[in-house]
């Protein structure tokens, strides 16, 4: 049965793979990131936004609960990297990481989840990194912005379990996308050789990670995060 998804930064990366993951299974997607998007569908529609701009937020769930009658699953995988030692990062920085790390997926987690509770059901995937658990040296802020959406996904699915609305929350290891291309190559290998299975993230182990905790089979599954590459606390 075709489902109504949201995917946040949707334009490039691991939003668009997902974008076109569930188009291809004959759901029906609707991405968002800050320009236009290349990506044409008949079942798919483009929203130009700021994740952290909340009129735009509110805006583009009302339009896409309206056009579809319901939001099923919502993916928060718009996110910003930032590395500097944290005597050289910049508050602007830090509020930037946020930003659109944690605020943008809060305001979508709390607009969708007013559509879902009329149903009760929905399904929510938020988006953390190994950087939480690995406590990764030069990424406070990118790492501190994660591990509050860790939080904020722990406490969202004991709020919204009562309407039948699940959270949980996926934690890829380095992809190779635009958000690590500028990452030194040692950097990036470093943080490999302390996995348990030391290699580059894939596409599709994002994907198959999100496609469990999507699936109807997990409905007795919140308030989780999955790590990838076998990383623990």
């Amino acid at each position: 049965m075709s489902r109504v998804f949201i995917v946040t930064g949707a334009r490039k990366g691991i939003g668009r793979h997902l974008a076109e993951h569930y188009l291809a299974q004959g759901h029906i997607v609707a991405g968002c990131s800050r320009q236009d998007s290349s990506l044409t569908h008949e079942r798919y529609h483009h929203y130009p936004l700021d994740v952290a701009d909340e009129k735009a937020v509110i805006a583009m769930v009302r339009d896409v609960a309206r056009r579809h009658g319901t939001i099923d699953v919502v993916l928060n995988n718009a996110g910003v990297a930032a590395m500097n030692h944290l005597l050289a990062t910049p508050l602007a920085g830090v509020q930037a990481t946020f930003a659109t790390n944690f605020v943008g997926s809060f305001l979508f987690l709390r607009e969708a989840a007013k559509v879902m509770v009329r149903k009760r059901s929905g399904c929510i995937v938020n988006f953390s990194t190994v950087a939480v658990p690995m406590r990764l040296e030069g990424e406070a802020a990118y790492a501190a912005s994660k591990a509050a959406l860790v939080s904020l996904t722990e406490i969202a699915a004991r709020e919204l379990a009562p309407f039948g609305i699940r959270v949980n929350a996926v934690g890829p290891t380095p992809v190779l996308t635009d958000l690590i291309r500028t990452v030194p190559k040692e950097k990036i290998d470093g943080l490999l050789a302390r996995q348990a299975i030391p290699r580059l993230g894939e596409l599709d182990d994002v994907a198959n990670v999100v496609d469990f905790f999507v699936s109807e089979r997990s409905r007795f599954i919140t308030g989780q995060t999955l790590y990838l590459g076998g990383v623990v606390g």
